[in-house]
């Protein structure tokens, strides 16, 4: 176990430098909105709602705030490691350089589970909204193709399609998927203003109060719930290989599309609980309930349109963050060489993302996935951890390292996000903690029984 974590990769100029196979076509720009892209989705659609009604009442719009801390410390660390070491892999890249391979490939493991389910669980979401926009056009599929078989039925159609239509479209090309989610994030945007300015008008006072009925103990337990809301600016890193300018345009896209989406998430919030009571928030689709309400029909129905526009960009976003974590773990020799075979018209990995595409699509198309967002958000919480660990080490190691982006008040921004994001997993459920538990083990199983051997370290 000591040589796993003394074997660090070696970060070679050519790779910094972009002599990789993947193409540099993405500007700070660009990579705003691909946060804004994975970021504002189920969080604000979905679990606003379940949130309100069962954790944090009005006060939802604090345990917002809170998980925006935890993130925001986690941000700034992010800015400096992308711009440091501006390459695929995201917090597994990280990780490797500084604390070396078997940490890496925890993380990694860790990654892969996080981005697996959010995909799935997400191209679930989006069949539900899809489903009840195809009813309002008088369209209704039958029962076998709503549902897997757990469910009575023999596969979610939507959610199995829409798996594979994300997963051609990110095999075309970075640039193709960059346009298709900047269109796709002013779409729900868009929406979004359409909801404030209906909305705002209906507000109730009264609906605020209590304002805290769950305490602060419900606050924390809201923010751990809708941590999920949160999750998808750490994908930003993982096109560190694919920014024109890393050193620049990283923090940039990183701390931008958190502080915008931050910004949004407390003002729907605030409005959302002011135009209905928090008790009669816990449905599916609460933002679209709440203006059914109040009357505002046409908002309503537009709303459904944005979420599922929302929902797309998130899984266009989480399935390139998959893909590229496959593609740096492979490139390493920690997994088989095919995830990092890239195509020489698209410069992408398009088997690793067709066949990743295949596996998330069965899963969402034939199984019921229940109580996985927790599971996502104790995944993000540990990388978060790991990757604020990485930057204390190596700030200590290596002083003098270029860093065109220094995380500030060091050394408590890094220790105030290892402190957060931790009473954030405290804040989860046992069993949670207990199916992340299993599934870091069979990770360090697989890596002494295969990974170690044939990594490209292990061999040299």
């Amino acid at each position: 176990m000591t040589q796993g974590l003394t074997r660090k990769k070696p970060i070679s100029a050519a790779l910094v430098n972009g002599e990789h196979g993947l193409a540099r076509s993405l500007s700070g720009l660009d990579l705003t909105l691909l946060g804004i892209g994975a970021i504002i989705g189920a969080g604000i659609f979905v679990l606003t709602g379940v949130a309100a009604a069962t954790k944090a009442g009005p006060a939802l719009s604090l345990s917002f705030v809170m998980g925006a801390v935890a993130c925001a410390f986690a941000a700034l660390v992010y800015a400096e490691f992308a711009s440091t070491v501006p390459l695929s892999g995201s917090a597994y890249t990280y990780t490797y350089v500084t604390l070396g391979e078997l940490p890496a490939w925890i993380i990694g493991w860790d990654l892969i589970l996080e981005y697996a389910l959010a995909c799935a669980t997400v191209a679930i979401g989006w069949s539900g909204y899809f489903l009840r926009l195809l009813a309002g056009l008088g369209i209704t599929l039958p029962a076998e193709l709503v549902g897997g078989p757990m469910q009575g039925g023999y596969i979610n159609l939507p959610a199995f399609g829409v798996m594979l239509l994300i997963s051609g479209l990110l095999a075309l090309g970075v640039r193709q998927t960059s346009l298709a989610n900047g269109l796709i994030v002013v779409l729900k945007l868009a929406v979004i203003g359409i909801f404030l300015y209906a909305a705002v008008p209906h507000v109730e006072p009264a609906n605020w109060q209590p304002f805290m009925p769950f305490g602060w103990e419900g606050v924390m337990a809201g923010a751990g719930l809708i941590f999920f809301a949160y999750i998808g600016f750490d994908a930003v890193s993982t096109a560190a290989e694919e920014a024109k300018n890393p050193q620049r345009d990283m923090p940039i896209g990183i701390i931008a599309s958190l502080v915008l989406c931050t910004l949004i998430y407390i003002a729907v919030t605030v409005v959302l609980t002011g135009i209905a009571p928090y008790t009669s928030l816990n449905v599916s689709d609460p933002i679209a309930f709440a203006l059914s309400r109040v009357g505002e029909r046409f908002a309503a129905g537009a709303t459904a349109i944005g979420a599922v526009a929302g929902l797309t960009s998130v899984l266009l976003v989480m399935m390139y963050g998959q893909t590229r974590v496959f593609y740096a773990m492979s490139r390493d020799g920690l997994l088989p060489k095919v995830f990092s075979t890239v195509h020489p018209r698209t410069r992408t990995p398009a088997r690793t993302i067709l066949a990743t595409g295949l596996v998330i699509a069965i899963a969402a198309g034939m199984l019921p996935i229940h109580e996985v967002a927790s599971l996502v958000n104790v995944g993000t919480l540990a990388a978060f951890i790991m990757v604020s660990v990485a930057v204390l080490y190596l700030r200590r190691a290596q002083p003098d390292l270029q860093r065109p982006f220094r995380t500030p008040f060091m050394p408590w921004v890094p220790i105030l996000a290892i402190l957060s994001c931790g009473y954030l997993i405290a804040s989860l459920e046992a069993v949670t903690l207990w199916r992340f538990v299993i599934w870091m083990l069979i990770g360090v199983v697989l890596y002494f029984a295969y990974a170690r051997q044939r990594s490209v370290l292990g061999r040299a």
